[in-house]
């Protein structure tokens, strides 16, 4: 009796044992899970940051239009010149469309679709990519109506921002403005050449009839852009010029050279890299960083030539990581790199992908990163700083809050857009006039009626700090190349984490 009573203790503790151990690996496990995945579903963040998009449509929406709220509008477009200007995507809350801004959206996006195409394949997202930029592409080749003329802006901006009105009913006047050999705007021409080549390579293996459109079209671009060389003002005080018109030159003749393999691009390069400097941004203004880093994978792949760019490269990574002896962008005490107050995100988010994208570089390259004066910084050190960043906006910061609409349960309500700010034209089909949009939807403190799922807005300021007041358009207002390249920086994310978890998940298999 009493040998079975102790076997039977031994037998309970051990038990007991095994259970606690069980225990103790799962709790493991779930926290190897959360560190690896960041407590982010990168692949749903993907699907809605492409999802905003839709929500940005001009134009006719086509039967597969999966934001509902939204409806036709702007269809009588570039009429005042005989010229078909439908489509396109409103740039942000308001209803003007710029070129400028919308080719360099369609050239991040493109980027990714080509640099992540395995990853957002997995994740069912590449058509819904295509499509996003097929929209943009679709309008940028009819607003380059000649060989010397592109259509850089449709609507007149100053009395469109005196109004608050949904772009169904807009009824601000449609002017156009253009470029041609005369009014010259190479920033502009030469983004739009970026972007179609760009393009091309994403459309190559699935229509390659219209891949070899965007790139002929391209080419005509880049030689208006090239050929009549004037600094791009057009759109002041909305889209001005302050870097020049060097950056896109060289970005667009990177893009060239990389859609269709012709050295010449890559000599225009070579002869004019003594434009390149070393910055501390990329945005849809200064394009440096971006032709850069591209080129620096050409300089590692073989073309020794290219070391400068390279340099300039790693001069763009030492201006951003912490710790760097030459870092020029500081980071606010929640960790978020601030470039200036106004539309913070769009800096934070251009440059996570940047950095997501020369780490996988260097990584691949097996190359030892980069050198900052006596700090080092390897790829994966790159990779965890953007991924930072990345998390930040999702909700990792002191306000616990996520700057994506739609995302978690504590986002911005009161987006600076006027198509979210008032009910669907399908549910209140009753015209709202421009005075009374802003007296009975812009002034309300309620929060947006339609949920823009997806959506950017500007951010927090430099304490960290975000007021949700749609009045605040420079913290609250979205951008279509803010999240453009937020769409980059999340695709990165999205193999790794999987990758990663599918090992956490089978540890806890084997606990239990």
């Amino acid at each position: 009796m009493g040998q079975r009573h102790c076997g039977m203790m031994l037998f309970l503790i051990l038990f007991c044992w095994c259970v606690m151990a069980s225990h103790e690996d799962l709790a493991h496990a779930e926290a190897d899970q959360g560190l690896c995945l960041g407590d982010f579903d990168y692949g749903d963040v993907l699907s809605k940051a492409i999802l905003f998009f839709e929500g940005q449509r001009s134009g006719k929406l086509p039967a597969g239009q999966r934001v509902k709220w939204r409806g036709d509008s702007a269809l009588s477009d570039g009429r005042l010149e005989n010229v078909n200007l439908v489509g396109g995507y409103y740039d942000a809350g308001d209803n003007v469309k710029f070129s400028w801004p919308m080719a360099f959206t369609v050239t991040l996006l493109s980027w990714t679709a080509t640099e992540y195409q395995r990853e957002i394949s997995a994740t069912n997202q590449l058509r819904y990519l295509q499509s996003a930029i097929k929209w943009g592409t679709d309008f940028l080749l009819r607003a380059h109506a000649s060989p010397t003329t592109l259509y850089t802006q449709v609507g007149d901006g100053n009395s469109d921002h005196q109004c608050w009105e949904r772009p169904e009913d807009m009824d601000t006047a449609r002017t156009l403005y253009k470029i041609n050999s005369s009014s010259p705007g190479t920033e502009a021409a030469a983004e739009a050449a970026a972007a179609l080549s760009a393009a091309s390579i994403v459309f190559k293996s699935v229509d390659s009839n219209y891949s070899t459109l965007l790139l002929r079209t391209s080419k005509s671009l880049f030689e208006l852009a090239d050929k009549y060389r004037g600094s791009y003002q057009g759109s002041c005080p909305f889209y001005c010029s302050y870097s020049g018109y060097q950056d896109e030159l060289l970005w667009a003749s990177v893009w060239l050279y990389k859609a269709s393999g012709d050295s010449n691009y890559l000599n225009y390069v070579l002869s004019n890299q003594g434009w390149s400097r070393a910055v501390s941004e990329f945005s849809w203004d200064n394009k440096f960083a971006g032709a850069q880093v591209l080129l620096a994978e050409e300089f590692h792949g073989g073309k020794n030539s290219l070391a400068q760019f390279k340099s300039d490269a790693a001069s763009f990574v030492c201006a951003l990581m912490p710790g760097s002896s030459s870092v020029q962008i500081k980071t606010t005490l929640g960790g978020l790199l601030y470039t200036r107050d106004s539309s913070n995100l769009q800096y934070a988010t251009s440059a996570s992908m940047v950095l997501l994208i020369h780490s996988k570089m260097l990584s691949e390259g097996h190359i030892d990163g980069v050198q900052c004066g006596s700090a080092h910084f390897s790829a994966s050190q790159i990779r965890e700083f953007a991924k930072s960043q990345v998390d930040y906006i999702l909700g990792k910061n002191p306000m616990n809050m996520s700057y994506m609409v739609g995302w978690g349960t504590k986002y911005p309500r009161q987006l600076h857009h006027r198509g979210a700010s008032i009910p669907s034209i399908h549910i209140h089909p009753a015209k709202v006039g421009c005075h009374d949009g802003l007296t009975t939807y812009y002034s309300s403190t309620s929060p947006n009626p339609n949920t823009h799922e997806g959506a950017i807005v500007g951010g927090p300021d430099s304490n960290d700090q975000f007021s949700d007041l749609r009045s605040d358009y420079s913290h609250s207002e979205p951008m279509t190349y803010m999240n453009a390249a937020f769409v980059g920086a999340v695709a990165a994310l999205v193999s790794g984490t999987q990758k990663e978890c599918v090992g956490t998940k089978k540890t806890e298999i084997r606990s239990l």
